[in-house]
């Protein structure tokens, strides 16, 4: 049985370290968001008209990452045993790379580009984006749990 206030501290440091990552990326990839050949793409909670996204868009975006982060240390505390690492920053590496980024990540860009019109650069950025976030959270989740 998880410690559930190691829980939710836990998923609260992810969703702080996601969501100050996600400003900081966002700054550094503002080109493509501004680009009006990309103007169509964006759903209308994010930009439902030109220029910055509404308070809305920030309260989706800080309960999903939560219920993400939480979906992340959950599925932890029930496999922390079976992750390689002997320390808390070695098993938050290897479950950030492992589970987070290589089977959480990078299976949903690689249908993105597929999918969506978006070009390859911001879908690479956002990739390295989820990377540092994953790797991040990782250690967060195993120290804590």
């Amino acid at each position: 049985m998880p410690n559930w206030k190691q829980v939710l501290i836990s998923a609260v440091l992810f969703l702080v370290i996601a969501q100050i990552m996600h400003t900081l990326f966002a700054f550094l990839m503002m080109g493509y968001y501004v680009d009006p050949a990309y103007a169509g793409v964006w759903s209308k909670i994010m930009m439902p008209l030109s220029g910055p996204p509404p308070a809305e868009f920030y309260y989706y975006s800080i309960a999903f990452g939560f219920v993400s982060a939480l979906i992340y240390v959950i599925v932890y505390t029930k496999f922390k045993s079976a992750v390689p690492g002997d320390s808390a920053v070695r098993k938050g590496v290897n479950y950030g790379l492992w589970i987070i980024f290589l089977v959480g990540t990078v299976p949903g860009y690689l249908a993105m580009y597929l999918l969506i019109n978006l070009p390859a650069g911001l879908i690479a950025m956002w990739a390295v984006e989820m990377l540092v976030i994953a790797l991040a959270g990782g250690i967060v989740i195993a120290k804590f749990n």
